[in-house]
């Protein structure tokens, strides 16, 4: 793997985000998913476990795939207000932020997870593979939500 990235003084929101890592936060697993520079195309990751050093592994998978942004889930409750779910990726979001040096977003995610068995489940796969891949498909579609959005409505993370 290679060194944690520096800070890209150059960064624009508004200009072409490079390749974006997205991050599906679990409490006990963590699925990610990225894109091609260009954000055309997106593939799910193998996905990691939580520990207290998940941001330094993400930072290193940071370095070895040249990501420039990373997105992280945020999970809000139906009626749109923050529990505690949502106050823990945040954290974790700023941590990232703290330890990788890039731009950090938040995407909601109310229903990623269903949406991810969903397909999963329309697929065909069985329970044990749908377990294995729920995470890694949730964050391929804040992935696709984050991308699709305009840049004015993103949430950075300070």
């Amino acid at each position: 793997m290679g060194k944690i990235p520096t800070p890209d003084e150059t960064f624009d929101p508004g200009s072409p985000l490079g390749r974006v890592l997205a991050v599906d936060l679990g409490a006990r697993r963590i699925g990610l998913a990225v894109c091609d520079e260009l954000g055309l195309t997106t593939r799910p990751l193998s996905t990691i476990k939580m520990s207290r050093d998940f941001a330094r592994c993400i930072a290193l998978l940071c370095a070895e795939l040249d990501v420039r942004v990373i997105v992280v889930g945020l999970p809000l409750r139906m009626d749109g207000t923050e529990g505690d779910a949502a106050r823990r990726a945040r954290l974790a979001a700023a941590q990232l932020a703290r330890q990788t040096n890039l731009p950090v977003y938040l995407q909601d995610e109310r229903l990623s997870t269903r949406e991810a068995e969903e397909q999963l489940r329309a697929a065909g796969l069985k329970r044990a593979v749908r377990r294995a891949k729920v995470d890694s498909t949730a964050a391929l579609i804040i992935l696709r939500d984050f991308l699709a959005q305009a840049p004015t409505q993103r949430i950075a993370v300070e």
